[in-house]
Order: C-alpha cells, then sequence, then structure tokens
C-alpha cells in the first residue's frame, strides 16, 4: 500500500504593514437626491447633518401599537437635495487623496438603489464636474511641479513598479514619439468638448504639505465587473484579417462585427494584495489627459434602458488610480534606483451598479441575466459585511466569504487592512422606492460598525530634506553671478574664466623675438620673467597650501565641534528614545485601558440594550394585558348588561305566566270545588234514600231513576275554608272517608249483562252496585259526560263466566 502523500505547507502570510492596535470604522455618508417632478411623494426627510427619517408612504403605512411608524438611521454626514458636488467632495473624497500623496491606499464606492444617483455622484455631469474629476484635478494640482519624465517609472506584471534609468526612459520616450498616433504637446492639448465642462474645476484645490524631495507618477485603469466576469474597459482589441473571427454560432464574423473583450483573471501579489492581470495602465500626465482615459473606457462600459433608469449601469465600474513616487538622490538631481525607497499608493472609485426588482423593471432575457447577477454580488458583498461585523464585535471567526464574488473578492484586501475604506449611500426620496430604501439604509448603517485597521505610515528616506531645491537655488544663484560678469553660461567658460583670472596675477611675458644672433637682452630678461612667475607660482601654492592647511584644520575643527555635537545629539536622542519608549508604554498601557473600558462600555451597552427591549417587551406585554383585561372587563359590564336585562324580561315573564297559571288552577279548584259539591249532594241523597225489605236486582235504567235506600250516616266531612280573589270560598279537606254499603242478602248486587261487547270505559255502561256507583262518584272529575265535573275512572268489575 502506497502511503498518502502530505501537501506542502503554506508559507505563512508576511504582517501587513498596518497598526493592528488602531483601527478606524468604515465612513458611510449619505446623499439624498432631488426628487424628479416637485408633485411627487417624499419619503425621506434630512432631519439634520447626521441623521435622515424615513416614513412608509401613504399606501405602505405600517401601524404598530396602533402609532404611525417611522424610522431614523445615522450616518457620518447627511447631504441634502441642494448640496453641490464640491461640499460632498471636501467632506468625502479629499483626505482620501491626501493618504493617497503620503502613500497609503483608499477605497470610495456608492452605493444605492437603481436610479438614485450612483454615476452623477461619481462621474458628475456637464457644468458639475464629479467626485472623479476632482480627484483627478487635486492630484494634478498637488504634484505637478513635482511629476517624473514619462516611463521613468514602469510598472511589472505583479502590481510592482520599477525605475528605469534615464537611457532607458529616453528610449521608451523615442518610441512612443516614433507611433503613427499624432502627439499634441500638453499644453496645446485639445479638450474633447464631450467632457470639457466636467473637468473644468475652478477649485484649484491641492494638498499643502507635499514631499517635494519626491518625484511622482500617475497610473490610471478602468476595469468592470459584468455577470461576475472582468472586462479592461481602455483594452484596444488588436483586429487580425488574415484569422477570422468566431461568434457564438461558430460563424466567422464580418469586418464590422463587435469583437467582445475576454475576461480578466484576479491574482494576489507577493504582499497578498489583489490585483487584475494584463489590465491596461496608462500613465497620465494631467487631469485632461486622466479624464480622457476615463472616457474613452466609459464609452465601452454596458449601460440599458429599464422601467426605472432610461441609462442604467448594468456592471460594476472600478476606475483605479496609481501614484508612484520614489525620492531623489543626496544632489537631489536624479531618482534612487532602490526599490525599497519606491512607494506605489492607489485610490479605487467605484460605481457599483444599482439594486433592482425585477417585477418593477420588467426585465426579461439579459436583462434579468444581469440584474441577477448584479443582486447576487451585492448580496455577497453585504455577507461579507455582516460577517466582518459578527467577528469583530463577538469575538468569532468565521470565514469570510470574499471569493464567492469578484467584486468582494478584488477589495478583500481594504476590508484586511490596507486602506480606508468610504461609502457614499445614494437614495431616492420618492415612494416608489421604499422598500429597497429601507433595506439600503439597513445595510449602510450596520456596515458603520466594521472596523478597519489603519495602515502605518511609510518609512522615512534618510537623505537631507531640501536638496532638490538647495540644488536649484545653487544653480540660479551660480547663473546669476556668471551673467552679472558677462561670462559664459556653462560648465567649460567657467573653467576658462578661472584660469584667466589666475593668468592674470602674472607678470607679462617679454617678446621673445631674437633678431640677432649677438643679442644677450632678450633672454635674460625672459628668464627674469619667468624667475618673476616662478616666485609668484610658488608663492600661490605656499599660499594655497596654507589655505588648504586652513581649511583642513576648519573642517578638523567643524569635524569635531561635529561629533561633539554629534554625541550630545546622540545623548539627547537616547534620552528622547527613552522618553519616547516610556510614553509609547504609558500609551500602549493607556489603549489597553481604552480597551478595556471600551470592551466594558460595549458590554454594558449590550446589556442595556438587553434590558431596554425586555423592558419594551414587558411594556408591551403588559400594554397588552391591560387592554385585554379591559376588554374582558367590557365585555363581562356587557355580559352583566346583557344577563340583567334576560332576568328582568324572564321574571317579567314568568311574573305573567305565575299570574296566569294562578288564575287557571283557581279557576280549576273552584270547579272542583263546585264537582265536589255535586258529589256531596248526591251522595247525600244517595245515603239518604230508604231501604226496600225485598230489594230486587234493579236494571241500570231502574237504578238511575230510583234510588236505592242505604243506611249510611252522614259523616261531616272535616276541611278548611279560603276566600278567593272574585268574593267566593274554596274549601280544602284535610280528611278523606270512605263510604261503605252492604247488601241485606250479604252479596253484592250484579246487573245482568245486556251487552256484552260493549267496552268497560264507556261512559253509558251500566252500573254493577252500590258501592261501585259510590265509588266512582267520589272519583269524578270536572267535563266528564256524566254531569258537570263527572268523568268515569272506576274499574269495572269481572263478571263470573
Amino acid at each position: 500500500m502506497k502511503s498518502a502523500r502530505t501537501k506542502t505547507p503554506r508559507r505563512p502570510a508576511p504582517k501587513k504593514p498596518s497598526n493592528p492596535c488602531v483601527k478606524d470604522p468604515v465612513g458611510v455618508y449619505c446623499r439624498v437626491r432631488p426628487l424628479s417632478r416637485p408633485d411627487q411623494e417624499c419619503c425621506i426627510e434630512v432631519i439634520d447633518e447626521t441623521t435622515v427619517q424615513i416614513h412608509p408612504p401613504e399606501g405602505y403605512r405600517i401601524f404598530r401599537n396602533g402609532e404611525y411608524r417611522e424610522t431614523q438611521y445615522s450616518f457620518k454626514e447627511v447631504f441634502g437635495a441642494l448640496v453641490v458636488q464640491k461640499q460632498l467632495f471636501d467632506v468625502v473624497a479629499k483626505p482620501l487623496v491626501e493618504d493617497l500623496i503620503r502613500g497609503k491606499n483608499g477605497l470610495l464606492f456608492t452605493y444605492g438603489v437603481t436610479g438614485s444617483g450612483k454615476t452623477h455622484t461619481m462621474t458628475g455631469s456637464p457644468g458639475d464636474g464629479g467626485l472623479l474629476p476632482r480627484c483627478l484635478d487635486m492630484i494634478f494640482n498637488s504634484i505637478g511641479p513635482f511629476q517624473a519624465k514619462r516611463f521613468v517609472f514602469k510598472l511589472d506584471d505583479k502590481n510592482g513598479v520599477d525605475v528605469q534609468c534615464e537611457v532607458d526612459a529616453l528610449l521608451e520616450r523615442q518610441k512612443r514619439d516614433a507611433m503613427p498616433i499624432p502627439k499634441t504637446p500638453l499644453g496645446k492639448r485639445q479638450i474633447d468638448p464631450e467632457f470639457a465642462d466636467m473637468i473644468n474645476v475652478q477649485d484649484h484645490c491641492k494638498v499643502e504639505d507635499v514631499d517635494e524631495d519626491n518625484v511622482y507618477s500617475v497610473f490610471v485603469s478602468y476595469i468592470e465587473i459584468y455577470n461576475n466576469y472582468i472586462y479592461d474597459l481602455l483594452e484596444e482589441a488588436p483586429f487580425e484579417p488574415i484569422k477570422p473571427k468566431w461568434n457564438n454560432c461558430n460563424t466567422p464574423v464580418r469586418n464590422g462585427d463587435f469583437i467582445p473583450p475576454q475576461s480578466k483573471i484576479l491574482r494576489e501579489d507577493q504582499n497578498h494584495n489583489m490585483y487584475v492581470t494584463g489590465c491596461t495602465e496608462v500613465e497620465v500626465k494631467s487631469t485632461e489627459e486622466a479624464f480622457e482615459v476615463f472616457w474613452r473606457g466609459q464609452k465601452k462600459r454596458r449601460i440599458a434602458n429599464t422601467q426605472l433608469n432610461r441609462e442604467s449601469s448594468r456592471s460594476h465600474s472600478v476606475f483605479i488610480i496609481k501614484l508612484a513616487q520614489a525620492p531623489l538622490d543626496a544632489d537631489g538631481d536624479n531618482v534612487l534606483q532602490e526599490k525599497e525607497q519606491i512607494t506605489l499608493s492607489q485610490l479605487s472609485l467605484v460605481d457599483l451598479a444599482g439594486s433592482e426588482r425585477t417585477n418593477r423593471t420588467k426585465a426579461e432575457g439579459n436583462r434579468l441575466r444581469e440584474a441577477g447577477n448584479i443582486n447576487q454580488s451585492l448580496m455577497t458583498l453585504r455577507t461579507c459585511i455582516e460577517v466582518l461585523r459578527e467577528n469583530q464585535m463577538y469575538g468569532t471567526n468565521k470565514m469570510v466569504p470574499y471569493r464567492d464574488s469578484k467584486l468582494t473578492h478584488l477589495f478583500k484586501n481594504y476590508f484586511d487592512g490596507e486602506g480606508k475604506v468610504r461609502m457614499i449611500v445614494c437614495v431616492n426620496p420618492k415612494a416608489e422606492d421604499y422598500e429597497e430604501s429601507l433595506q439600503v439604509m439597513r445595510f449602510a448603517e450596520m456596515t458603520q460598525e466594521v472596523e478597519v485597521a489603519r495602515p502605518a505610515d511609510r518609512p522615512i528616506c534618510g537623505l537631507t530634506p531640501g536638496r532638490r531645491f538647495r540644488n536649484q537655488a545653487f544653480r540660479e544663484e551660480l547663473q546669476r553671478k556668471l551673467e552679472m560678469r558677462g561670462g559664459p553660461i556653462n560648465e567649460e567658460t567657467e573653467e576658462q574664466a578661472v584660469s584667466e583670472l589666475l593668468l592674470q596675477n602674472f607678470p607679462p611675458l617679454p617678446s621673445c623675438e631674437l633678431l640677432d644672433i649677438n643679442d644677450d637682452q632678450t633672454l635674460p630678461k625672459v628668464i627674469e620673467v619667468l624667475e618673476k612667475r616662478h616666485k609668484v607660482r610658488q608663492m600661490l601654492s605656499e599660499e594655497i597650501a596654507r589655505t588648504v592647511h586652513s581649511f583642513k584644520t576648519a573642517l578638523q575643527e567643524f569635524h569635531s565641534s561635529v561629533a561633539s555635537k554629534e554625541n550630545c545629539i546622540q545623548a539627547k536622542l537616547s534620552e528622547k528614545e527613552k522618553t519616547i519608549a516610556g510614553q509609547k508604554m504609558e500609551l500602549e498601557r493607556l489603549e489597553k485601558k481604552i480597551k478595556t473600558l471600551e470592551y466594558k462600555i460595549h458590554i454594558l451597552e449590550k446589556t442595556a440594550t438587553i434590558y431596554e427591549e425586555d423592558k419594551r417587551n414587558l411594556q408591551q406585554e403588559l400594554e397588552s394585558k391591560s387592554q385585554q383585561l379591559q376588554r374582558q372587563a367590557s365585555d363581562k359590564r356587557r355580559m352583566e348588561a346583557r344577563l340583567q336585562g334576560m332576568v328582568t324580561e324572564t321574571s317579567v315573564k314568568w311574573e305573567k305566566e305565575c299570574e296566569r297559571r294562578v288564575a287557571a288552577k283557581q279557576l280549576e279548584m273552584q270547579n272542583k270545588l263546585w264537582v265536589k259539591d255535586e258529589k256531596l249532594k248526591q251522595l247525600k241523597a244517595i245515603v239518604t234514600e230508604p231501604k226496600n225489605e225485598k230489594p230486587e236486582r234493579p236494571s241500570r235504567v231502574r237504578d238511575r231513576e230510583k234510588p236505592v235506600q242505604r243506611s249510611v250516616s252522614p259523616p261531616a266531612a272535616p276541611g278548611d275554608v279560603f276566600k278567593t280573589r272574585g268574593g267566593g270560598q274554596a274549601v280544602q279537606f284535610t280528611e278523606i272517608e270512605t263510604l261503605k254499603q252492604e247488601s241485606p242478602t250479604g252479596r253484592k248486587r250484579r246487573s245482568s249483562p245486556s251487552n256484552p261487547d260493549q267496552p268497560e270505559d264507556a261512559a253509558d255502561s251500566e252500573w254493577t252496585d252500590v258501592e261501585t256507583r259510590c265509588s266512582v262518584a267520589v272519583e269524578m272529575r270536572a267535563g266528564s259526560a256524566l254531569g258537570p265535573g263527572y268523568q268515569h275512572h272506576a274499574q269495572p268489575k269481572r263478571r263470573k263466566p
């Protein structure tokens, strides 16, 4: 079995040249564009210089606890609809340009929904230049006198820069001049009238503390991120007539067809900074030339007409300004060739495409695909900001998804601490953009909580400052003195003038012509003059030697004094360094204390926020409970009133019913009492009937017509007498007595059945005997057919077979 091959461990990343102890939050600014029409409904209002308030329009009103809901958002600064471009530039972009000249990086991007004024803020309009032309104008106003000649700085393919010697730079310039493209002198450059008003900035803004001993060169590049692909807007696509071009249908295109450029690749340099490989970077020497390059790329940028914006940007554009600078040598004439002394800083100006909803733009086909990619890249940017914020606030170590989008991957090093980050949130106050503006405001307010490490200052060059102007002043003074003497100006004539001045101090030579061979005077005179000249020369040599000796002595004394002063300065410097070290330690201690206090404050703020949230929740719960109790109390009162009404109505109803029933019962009792009275009369009549000696079995007819005499004594019925409402009297019996009759023969009298099929419960059935008749008479009821209040309830006795 083969052993698994282990991967080579990746080399640890070098430390970033930033100070991790000091962090600055991302600066977020808000700009509100004016309404297109004065009759449009406005949903955004500027409260003060740092606060903006957004409220729902008439169709989107949201109520909370029965109140009208309005939301306020705070930013570093808010710019209203009447703010001009210069005021916005002075606050937002001017500090980034100052940092660029000091060797620091910067990122400025505009963010917002489509049609909110992002491109106008960045580029401007005729007569009112935006942030980009003002940045270029400030850069060239600051470094104009200190620019290096063209091609002295040369960018390589790995995001670095080199310094060429004067000969190589001269050859590059000659090659450029030999190209067929006509070159116009810098002072006579014809500005394109299409953008001439945009760069006609009259502010003459510049950085004051520019290092005068450095030379500078500016390089610009322009790219766009379209459908998550990077394209170079300054790339000139070469046309080859022999090799045909193929389109998407695999057919050769015509000469006039547009050849789309190839997408570029993102790479990482040795300092872990992201850059675009193969991107065109043009060296520019003036504001006009730089903006002309920008305008050439702007014409290639992808824009389209949508329902919300006539010229909607369909890609994210990035205009990169690189500033290369290097110090001059000790003489102040040439640029130092040391690569460690070269500083390359860049300022990225980003115009993000606006987020949009397809149900509003009615996008289809390519527009729909573009909108999806734009929204996806903006969502990735938002996710990265949220993860950075969470890592910084809660101490987590989540991976930031920079690689999910080319936009975030390109600017990864900025959020990791390679420069300042500034964001301008552009919003449209019209009511139709309320929901999108609300999401933009929330994201922008959250972005302010992300902190970026502050980059360290560049190292200080050890050469004497002011050498450029000192060398220039020396040359001007020398030229002035030579012009006063009337001598030549160049160095050769200067040496000739010095030699002539020395020769004037020697005695003149006599005539050296020998006309006679016996002449003995000419040679002795020449010898005498030469001896005098030799003495003068010796005297001059001795004087020069004394001067040199005195100069050497003065130099030695100066050197000793300089050494003593240097030792004194070193001693003072060591003391200062110790003091600085102590102050740094104290500063670190104070910074740690500040961090501890900030952490405590943060914890307290979080605790206070939690308590406030709990308080709000409890208040809301209390309000809801109180409202619920009030509703229940009101429901209870309503129910009590309803029940009270029902009870009153029912009591009245039942009182009437009771009165009706009592009246009916009284009537029934009166009828019953009358019936009983009748029954008593009949009983009395039956009892008082005389007896026969030989009783015969009477028929039912005779029994009805002739009563039988019975030997029964009439008892007195006990009872109570009551007065009725009608003025009569009612009797209530308290005891019941049963009357019985015995026949003389000791047997009961039976009647012969005349109709055996007659029903037993018929009212006209025959009576069996007196006992039966008496028992039936006692139980007669009202309504009977036998008489008043009579009804037959007795069971007839069975006949014997």
